[in-house]
């Protein structure tokens, strides 16, 4: 390995911070508690971060209190997106539940103390080391960074961890303290030492390279006398130091601050106030306890450090009183010059703390928001005369659906927050600002509100968007030739794809997290298209992902999938939506449907009930970041990431150029509504609530040989009752004899008991008979069609058969079949229990292609996959 500078590259630096717990003491399973010092980690370290200059907009994502899914999930997103420098960093509580072996863990919000090597609502330090170590993980370097008890453990962690050497010798460790020692948690008025102390050399200015942040954290801590358990003093560790040149990486690269004026002819006074401002050498210890300097400005470019006659003076000045003052302004204006007189009757001092807004916005918005948020941070309007930086910005995102729900219907449990009524824990805190990605989605909170008794927040919504971008479908390159781009519904679109390439593949993220994707399901419902039926245009891949931003991330995956898959997401997401996995990922070019309503974010002002301690002061951040965002400079930000005028012909906000896959103009498509939205949401969850599955098994002579064990026929459909739930539907019909009947029940259509349908399966028997698998399926797309013909629920036929009977699934038979499974909406699992089932051509093959279901035969992992299909339509016990 080289000296690594990651400039240039996908950088991500991902930073835990658990501040809140759900469980803490008194609770005999609670942590020992709050950690609200760690609340200031997160932002100083950010804003170091951020200033540093090796870390982009965009490339810095910060985790407040996140569950173990939460942070394991972005954790594995970052190490697919970044191919430069990836920093992780977590503070928060963590234990070691074998001090001999150093079994370290992370504790997330939902932490419990239990007893045993499993801790509910921790993620184990082996775990995280597997995740950077995996085969999958990019980046060049990784520098994990701990501030939490037993943080030294983790290097023990790391010599024993088994992976490839080069893969491990990728990640270096910075840890906040020694092995085996507890340390302090802070109080609510700064960051942690140890942080408190990294963000401060981070942020004073040139490069820092990790080879120069070590030294300078030990030097400093041992000055400052900060203690872990037992007074014992507190020592940050490194992986292995001194540190390797050859290992090392650049961490920022900021401006270097405006030396100090040169010192006046004046006697030191002997008492002079601290340097804010230490350098990176030892200096005198002011006790064994400092308190940290949370009122430091953390952003430059503010005003210098004042030089030490500056200081000096002051000092003398709080001991002489009025008439040395005066005395001492004269001295000071004429040996000191301007600067110094300015300094001391000018100037308060150091910057106080800038007010902090709370920015909650669309989970598909949140990067485009980010970067303008670093952009305004950094801008004049957010400066003082002085230099001082006016306010902060926290931006985070949620569910669409369960911030319209959280806003509209339980504003009283965000201040009051309830068990199983919390949205401080589930969305964040109380927002000042809400950025939903239409107005109609703020109108839907409003029309809620004004439903309830009582509300503590007053939303207050622009009467007009502030951008505009467009939902398409992304075509990639190859299957765009045969598709014709504007003037087409949604649904035309899709068709079109398919004659196009039958292998084509359609995904749409999650309507319940994203206001896009609930707009790109407008349009595939119409007014009267049944939901079921436009459900199964799209690809049936289990969960979707939440996001469009998230949808194009994963695709790149498997070269296969992102080669022909098409995505129904915002425009802009094509310009600046492309950060991760950029190597491997194929271009896609935006057609444009007729039908489903644009992407219009829009400005809401939250106002809370008793919030008006600092109201004036909020209400003039909040303006001066609105006037900023739908100015000239935040409509420059918008455009770089893609973005449309709000108004007019919809121009790009960026007009030197027209970005790849964009076309330069679009036709207007009618806002959304509020209702339709609100009915759409619902259709969609009626499509994926509780289901209906219809098991056919083929119980002819033939199937004797594949009957008995697990691995026969109703073996493998009772491996797949997991997947439904107790309020699913669900029989098993025996498919045999070619006369008037071809089947018999085994279980009788309706809800079960897990129990009883297993005891049906265990007792059914195959017959000394052939099969009719043409009658048997029509029979059944008839049933579930008029089962299904009062409601959008998910349905959905398995037919489990070894295909020695489909010499009567041919001619006119199998052409009755395939007409019949078009028009149902019903999609058909061919389950086959021989390797050629699901060749070209076969039968099998065919049917489940005409009704848009799956093939599966021994070639797959056919219990696994039929296991699947069915979790996807029921609701599951598992």
């Amino acid at each position: 390995m080289s000296r690594f500078d990651p400039r240039g590259r996908a950088n991500r630096a991902l930073l835990a911070g658990v501040s809140e717990y759900d469980h803490t003491a008194p609770d005999p399973q609670g942590v020992s508690g709050q950690l609200p010092a760690v609340r200031h980690n997160r932002k100083v370290l950010e804003d170091a971060l951020h200033r540093g200059g090796v870390f982009r907009a965009g490339e810095i994502r910060v985790l407040a209190s996140p569950a173990p899914d939460d942070f394991t999930g972005e954790l594995r997103r970052a190490v697919r997106e970044t191919d430069g420098v990836l920093l992780l960093y977590f503070a928060g509580h963590a234990v070691v539940t074998d001090t001999s072996v150093h079994k370290l863990h992370l504790q997330m919000r939902t932490a419990r103390m239990v007893a045993g090597e499993e801790l509910p609502g921790a993620v184990s330090f082996a775990g995280v080391l597997g995740e950077l170590c995996a085969p999958e993980s990019r980046p060049e370097r990784v520098l994990v960074i701990l501030d939490c008890c037993y943080a030294g453990n983790a290097a023990a962690i790391w010599h024993r961890f088994e992976a490839p050497q080069e893969r491990k010798e990728r990640v270096l460790l910075l840890m906040s303290v020694q092995p085996n020692r507890y340390i302090l948690g802070g109080d609510a008025d700064g960051p942690t030492p140890f942080t408190h102390e990294m963000a401060r050399f981070l942020d004073e200015g040139g490069e820092v390279w990790l080879s120069t942040l070590y030294p300078a954290l030990k030097q400093r801590m041992a000055a400052a006398g900060y203690r872990a358990e037992d007074d014992d003093l507190q020592k940050p560790q490194a992986l292995a130091p001194p540190w390797n040149p050859d290992a090392d990486v650049l961490l920022a690269a900021g401006p270097v601050p405006a030396p100090p004026a040169p010192d006046p002819v004046l006697d030191p006074d002997p008492h002079p106030a601290p340097d804010p401002h230490p350098a990176a050498g030892p200096h005198p210890a002011p006790g064994p306890h400092p308190a940290p300097d949370p009122g430091r400005d953390p952003d430059p470019p503010g005003p210098p450090p004042k030089p030490w006659p500056v200081r000096a003076a002051r000092a003398l000045a709080g001991r002489l009183g009025r008439t040395a003052l005066t005395l001492l302004l004269a001295l000071l204006a004429t040996g000191a010059g301007g600067y110094g007189l300015y300094a001391l009757i000018g100037d308060s001092g150091p910057c106080g703390p800038a007010l902090e807004l709370r920015l909650l916005v669309d989970p598909d918005l949140e990067p485009a928001l980010n970067a303008a948020r670093d952009a305004f941070l950094a801008s004049g309007a957010n400066r003082t005369d002085e230099g001082c930086r006016r306010s902060g910005i926290t931006v985070y995102s949620a569910a669409a659906a369960d911030v319209v729900t959280a806003l509209g219907e339980r504003t009283d449990a965000w201040q009051k927050p309830r068990e199983d009524v919390n949205p401080q824990r589930d969305i964040g805190p109380q927002p000042d600002v809400w950025i939903p990605a239409t107005r109609a989605t703020a109108e839907r909170a409003v029309v809620d509100a004004a439903r309830q008794d009582r509300v503590f927040a007053a939303l207050e919504p622009d009467t007009e968007p502030f951008a505009y971008s467009p939902i398409v479908l992304a075509l990639p390159d190859g299957l765009d030739t045969g598709v014709a781009r504007t003037g087409q519904s949604v649904t035309s679109l899709v068709g079109a794809l398919e004659e196009a390439d039958r292998a084509a593949e359609v995904h749409r993220p999650d309507p319940d997290f994203t206001d896009a994707a609930l707009l790109a399901t407008v349009g595939l419902y119409g007014e009267d298209a049944p939901a079921r039926g436009a459900e199964q245009l799209l690809t049936r891949a289990g969960r979707p992902e939440p996001s469009a931003v998230r949808l194009l991330c994963t695709l790149p995956d498997t070269d296969a999938v992102d080669n022909r898959s098409a995505a129904l997401v915002p425009e802009f997401l094509l310009e600046s939506g492309t950060g991760c996995d950029s190597a491997t990922r194929v271009a896609r070019t935006a057609a444009y449907p007729d039908d489903v309503p644009p992407l219009e974010p829009t400005f809401v002002r939250v106002r809370w009930e008793d919030g008006d301690r600092d109201a004036d002061a909020r209400d003039d951040a909040v303006r001066r970041f609105r006037a900023w965002l739908t100015g000239a400079e935040g409509r420059a930000v918008l455009g770089e990431q893609g973005f449309r005028s709000p108004s007019g012909a919809h121009a790009l906000l960026d007009p030197g150029r027209v970005p790849a896959g964009f076309t330069a103009s679009v036709r207007p498509v009618k806002s959304a509504e509020a209702a339709a939205l609100d009915l759409t949401l619902e259709r969609y969850r009626r499509a994926h609530g509780n289901g209906r599955v219809l098991y056919l098994l083929d119980s002819s002579g033939s199937m004797a040989r594949v009957w008995k064990g697990p691995s026969g026929g109703p073996g493998i459909l009772g491996q797949t009752l997991p997947g439904l739930g107790g309020e699913d539907e669900y029989g098993v019909w025996a498919v045999h004899g070619t006369g008037r009947s071809t089947h018999t029940q085994v279980l009788g259509f309706g809800t079960h008991a897990r129990a009883e349908a297993e005891d049906r399966l265990d007792a059914a028997r195959w017959r000394d008979a052939e099969a009719d698998p043409a009658a048997a399926l029509e029979d059944a797309l008839e049933f579930m069609r008029e089962r299904g013909s009062g409601d959008d629920r998910p349905q959905l036929i398995v037919y489990l058969s070894d295909g020695e009977d489909d010499d009567r699934l041919t001619g006119e038979a199998l052409a009755a079949v395939e007409r019949r499974a078009r028009t149902s909406g019903v999609p058909v699992v061919m389950a086959s229990l021989n390797s050629w089932g699901c060749d070209r051509n076969r039968p099998a093959r065919r049917i489940a292609d005409a009704a848009r279901g799956s093939c599966l035969d021994t070639g797959d992992d056919l219990v696994a996959m039929v296991h699947d299909e069915v979790s996807r339509i029921g609701s599951g016990e598992e």
